[in-house]
C-alpha cells in the first residue's frame, strides 16, 4: 500500500459526552486521519488519478508534470502528498488570510507556495484566479476542485475508490437520519447528498455554514446572502461553487464563530477528537438536526481536518494560553512518609 491507497476508509466514531441527552446518536467520520489530516486528501486523490485516466496527466515523467490549485491549504496538502507519490511538482496559491502553518506544512511537504493577496472573485489577484493564470500561462495542469466533477465523485463513488457516502451507509448500517456537512467547494456535501437520494432518500442532507458565508442563505432562498468576515477557514463562500448542488440538500444552519470554537474545545477535551475550526462547525449544526423531531436515525458528520495546521491563529494561541495559564508547576516533589 502506497500514500494513494491509504486514503479513505476513515473511522466513524459516536459522539458520547458532546450529544448527550439526544434522541438519536450523532457520529462524526473522522477524515482528519486520513494520510493528509483532512477530507481534502479524498478530493485530491480523485482530481489526480481523473486526470492520469483521462491522459491529461503522466506520472513520473522527467522532468515531472506540473499540478497548480488555489486552496484554502488542506487540498494542498492532499495534492502534494500525492505529487510526491507519483512524481509530479506541485504549485500552491493560497489566500494571505489562512493560517501561517499552512505555508509551512506545504513548503515541507514540497510544494511551492505563491500567497495571494485577499481580493474577491472578479480581481485577477483572487488567488484561484492567480491559479488559473499560472496554469494557463506555463501549461500546468489545473485541479480546479471548485469545478472539476472529479471532487464530488470522490464523495459520490462510482469511479472504483471508497466514496464518502459509501463508507457512511456501511458504517451506520444502511440507516441514515441526517448527513451534515459545511461547504468550501461542494463536492463533498453534493457527492454524498447525491447517493444518499439514491440509497437513503429518507435521510435529511443539511450544510452547516458559517455566519458571514453566503450560502447558507442560497441553500434556504435560492438567493446568495451577505458576505461578511468570519475567522473559520476553508469553508463558506461569497459565491457558488459549481460543486455545489442546491438540489442534493434539503436546509442550511449558520454557526457563529464563537459556537464553532467552543465546540473544537469540547471535542478536544471530552471527546479526544484533534479537529480545526470548521469541525465545530459541522457538529454545532449537527446537534441541532439531530434535535429536531422528524430526524427519526443517525447523524452522521465530518471531522474535517487536523487542529495542528491552525497554531498560528489568534484563537488558536489564546486557548493555548489559557491552557498554559491552568498548568500546575511543582516546585518539588516531597516523597510521602
Amino acid at each position: 500500500m502506497d500514500v494513494v491507497e491509504a486514503i479513505g476508509n476513515t473511522p466513524l466514531i459516536q459522539l458520547k459526552r458532546v450529544a448527550a441527552g439526544l434522541r438519536v446518536p450523532v457520529f462524526v467520520k473522522c477524515e482528519h486521519l486520513n494520510p493528509g489530516g483532512s477530507v481534502k486528501d479524498r478530493t485530491a486523490r480523485a482530481i489526480v488519478l481523473d486526470a492520469e485516466a483521462r491522459g491529461v496527466l503522466v506520472p513520473h515523467q522527467s522532468p515531472p508534470m506540473t499540478i497548480v490549485e488555489g486552496t484554502a491549504g488542506n487540498t494542498g496538502v492532499g495534492l502534494a502528498l500525492i505529487a510526491a507519490a507519483r512524481g509530479y511538482r506541485c504549485v500552491v496559491v493560497i489566500p494571505e488570510r489562512v493560517a501561517v502553518d499552512k505555508r509551512v506544512q506545504l513548503r515541507q511537504l514540497g510544494a511551492e507556495v505563491y500567497v495571494a493577496k485577499a481580493a474577491g472573485m472578479k480581481s485577477p489577484d483572487n488567488f484561484r484566479n492567480v491559479a488559473a493564470r499560472l496554469a494557463q500561462e506555463n501549461g500546468w495542469f489545473l485541479a480546479n476542485q471548485f469545478h472539476n466533477p472529479a471532487n464530488l465523485d470522490a464523495h459520490y463513488g462510482g469511479k472504483g475508490l471508497p466514496s464518502t457516502g459509501s463508507e457512511i451507509l456501511e458504517q451506520v448500517g444502511g440507516t441514515l437520519g441526517a448527513f451534515v456537512s459545511a461547504s468550501g467547494t461542494g463536492g463533498t456535501i453534493s457527492g454524498v447528498g447525491k447517493l444518499l437520494r439514491e440509497k437513503a432518500p429518507g435521510a435529511k442532507v443539511v450544510l452547516a455554514d458559517p455566519v458571514g458565508s453566503s450560502i447558507a442563505d442560497y441553500i434556504n432562498t435560492g438567493v446568495l446572502g451577505g458576505d461578511g468576515p468570519y475567522v473559520v477557514e476553508g469553508i463558506g463562500a461569497a459565491t457558488v461553487a459549481g460543486n455545489l448542488h442546491r438540489e442534493y440538500i434539503d436546509w442550511a444552519e449558520k454557526v457563529s464563530d464563537a459556537e464553532s470554537l467552543a465546540m473544537v474545545e469540547r471535542l478536544v477535551a471530552e471527546e479526544g477528537l484533534t479537529v480545526g475550526g470548521s469541525s465545530g462547525v459541522n457538529v454545532v449544526a449537527a446537534l441541532r438536526v439531530a434535535a429536531r423531531p422528524e430526524v427519526m436515525g443517525p447523524v452522521v458528520t465530518l471531522a474535517c481536518d487536523q487542529w495542528d495546521r491552525y497554531r498560528s491563529t489568534p484563537w488558536m494561541k489564546d486557548w493555548e494560553a489559557r491552557a498554559v495559564a491552568s498548568v500546575t508547576i511543582l516546585e518539588s516533589v516531597v516523597p510521602k512518609t
